[in-house]
């Protein structure tokens, strides 16, 4: 039995699966090691991928050459661009999914890459030798070596689960939690802390009346997330909306002196934006309804995900609350909702590689590190992966910005600000988000993905041909001039002012009533030129349109950029600086920030304590 790795990544979630993918197809052997084979990539929770904030993630995966967005577009059922109403620094791409096809795709996936080998099993003990991990130790008692270890351990920590008054060990439903390692990491000096996370009851499909329900179909026209060629839905399966109601509620009282939430059985701290049922009518107490979304779990089953009645009240109050629902009057259960609680580690213990301050060549992503979400566990696994590769080769850590992606900006918060709750990525919590857009992460990270070996070459020569025709239509666009008597006619029927006098075709694109579909029909009114792919017309019209704008970001960033590149040594003593404030000092030894722009978002360093960082660096 071969048991020596370059890297071995702990648990095959999405943080995992996109971490030994990436490792792999960069060249390291890679050793996957997941409790149970059956459950690769498992969609946990809801059978989605996407959404706000987490579309633009998934969509700068699939840019730097990970694998989530490829296989969200192999296995999807229904495709929607939330927030289309709004500025496309807000659109947001969102799927369905077909839950059993997305776990089937990623493990043909990892399976057909000849670098990656797996081993079903436990992982107690991680072996470290002189501060640096050197390999791990199984529930078999089998040692495997390697040069850098990946823990992607999701909620299987110590994970205890909760329906009603019933505990049980486990981290997800009909699987055990892992044990020990928790402990062992402790010892090594890691802190370590509790959260918690729930899941809706799955029902029959065939026992509801869905016509009692609202249907929300997909998008006419289909998008997907991969920049790569995959293909576009040509059928789409329907969700629906329903909503609770005073009697649901009443019935769901029933059950609160038996809640493990408020009998205060469960300690972790839930997901603020994804409370359970019982949360939102105890915390919104005057709202007479929730919103219910009715999603199928795939192509071919009749199982039904009841999205907003996440719950750990008992199955019987589930059931009977279930029932009062419009639509539920007859609904068969498959399985009731739970809680479940788990270790994490404090974030503030790694650094913006996902490697750990504490350990060198031990690296963690995902749920391990107190975040919520596929999407957040896929990109963190996948930088982790990325840095675990050049790290056991010698270069340099390899970061994003955050005015270069979601996903830098999800790490830098991680890393320098930690969390005490669930972490989930919104738009707001991004300064650049006019930059960081879902249209252009192949424009913003493509290149990137390339330089480090994880972008195929088909994938740049793709970029370069979008990124020149881009560059070319708009100067055509910028070069073209219309008299009045060409277009006044059109305009009018569009509501917008006639032209005086000759004007160019770039300041007529500005205008607000003007937008996508309207420069199609101008473009072919105005310029002679061959068919244009729509992905290209859209991505001129948002940087004409939007130009003075992303001018601001990008001044705005490059200023703020100056303290990025204002480097500090990891191991630089604080305790020479008499003038930090106590707080700032313990915060700065800590996480141990490598830039002077991380130090300023660390939670306690003062402004003051900053300006004592420059004027000791000479500035």
């Amino acid at each position: 039995m071969y048991l020596n790795y370059d890297i071995i990544v702990v648990g095959a979630g999405h943080a995992g699966c996109e971490a030994a993918n990436a490792a792999a197809v960069m060249g390291a052997k890679v050793l996957l090691i997941t409790m149970n084979m059956q459950t690769i990539a498992q969609m946990s929770c809801n059978p989605a991928m996407g959404g706000v904030a987490k579309g633009q993630i998934v969509r700068e995966i699939d840019a730097l050459g990970g694998m989530s967005g490829i296989l969200s577009d192999r296995s999807m059922i229904q495709f929607r661009m939330l927030n289309r109403s709004k500025g496309p620094a807000m659109w947001s791409p969102r799927c369905q999914t077909d839950r059993n096809l997305f776990a089937w795709e990623w493990r043909k996936a990892l399976e057909a890459n000849t670098n990656v080998d797996f081993w079903q099993d436990t992982v107690n003990e991680v072996v470290v030798k002189e501060g640096r991990v050197a390999g791990v130790r199984t529930g078999l008692g089998i040692e495997f070596s390697a040069k850098a270890v990946v823990l992607t351990n999701g909620t299987f920590l110590n994970g205890k689960m909760f329906i009603g008054e019933k505990i049980f060990g486990g981290g997800r439903t009909a699987e055990r939690a892992a044990t020990g390692l928790t402990e062992q990491l402790v010892e090594l000096g890691f802190e370590s802390g509790r959260m918690k996370t729930g899941t809706p009851p799955r029902v029959d499909g065939r026992s509801l009346n869905y016509e009692l329900m609202e249907v929300q179909k997909g998008d006419e026209n289909p998008g997907k997330f991969s920049f790569s060629d995959t293909q576009v839905l040509t059928e789409q399966r329907s969700c629906w909306i329903t909503y609770t109601n005073q009697s649901v509620h009443d019935e769901l009282k029933v059950g609160f002196d038996k809640s493990p939430m408020f009998t205060g059985r469960i300690k972790g701290l839930g997901p603020r934006y994804c409370p359970s049922i019982e949360d939102k009518i105890n915390r919104f107490a005057d709202k007479d309804r929730h919103q219910i979304f009715v999603e199928p779990e795939g192509w071919d089953t009749v199982e039904v995900y009841v999205n907003g009645f996440s719950t750990s009240l008992p199955e019987s109050v589930q059931y009977d609350a279930l029932r009062k629902i419009p639509g539920f009057e007859n609904v068969k259960m498959f399985r009731p909702g739970y809680a479940v609680e788990y270790d994490f580690f404090p974030p503030t213990q790694l650094k913006q590689s996902l490697e750990t301050n504490l350990v060198s060549n031990l690296f963690f992503a995902g749920q391990i590190n107190g975040t919520t979400g596929y999407e957040e566990a896929a990109c963190q696994g996948l930088i982790a992966g990325i840095n675990a590769y050049r790290k056991i080769n010698d270069e340099s850590e390899f970061t994003l910005k955050r005015s270069e992606a979601y996903i830098g900006v999800l790490i830098d918060d991680l890393t320098t600000k930690g969390t005490d709750e669930p972490y989930r990525m919104f738009t707001s919590r991004a300064e650049y988000r006019t930059l960081l857009r879902q249209d252009n992460a192949d424009l913003r990270l493509t290149e990137k993905g390339y330089g480090i070996g994880l972008a195929s070459q088909e994938r740049y020569d793709t970029l370069v041909a979008k990124r020149n025709s881009v560059e070319h239509l708009t100067e055509v666009i910028r070069q073209t001039k219309i008299q009045p008597d060409e277009i006044n006619g059109w305009l009018n029927e569009k509501g917008s002012s006639p032209l005086r006098e000759k004007s160019s075709f770039y300041t007529l694109i500005k205008r607000p009533e003007i937008g996508f579909e309207e420069v199609k029909s101008l473009l072919g009114i105005v310029v002679e030129r061959p068919v244009i792919d729509d992905e290209i017309i859209e991505q001129s019209v948002i940087e004409i349109k939007y130009e003075d704008y992303l001018n601001r970001e990008k001044q705005n960033a490059e200023k703020l950029d100056k303290w990025e590149n204002l480097s500090i040594n990891p191991t630089f003593d604080y305790d020479l600086l008499k003038a930090l404030s106590f707080e700032g000092k313990e915060k700065l030894k800590k996480s141990r920030p490598t830039t002077i722009g991380q130090a300023s978002r660390i939670s306690g360093v003062s402004p003051s304590d900053v300006s004592i960082l420059l004027v000791y660096m000479g500035r």
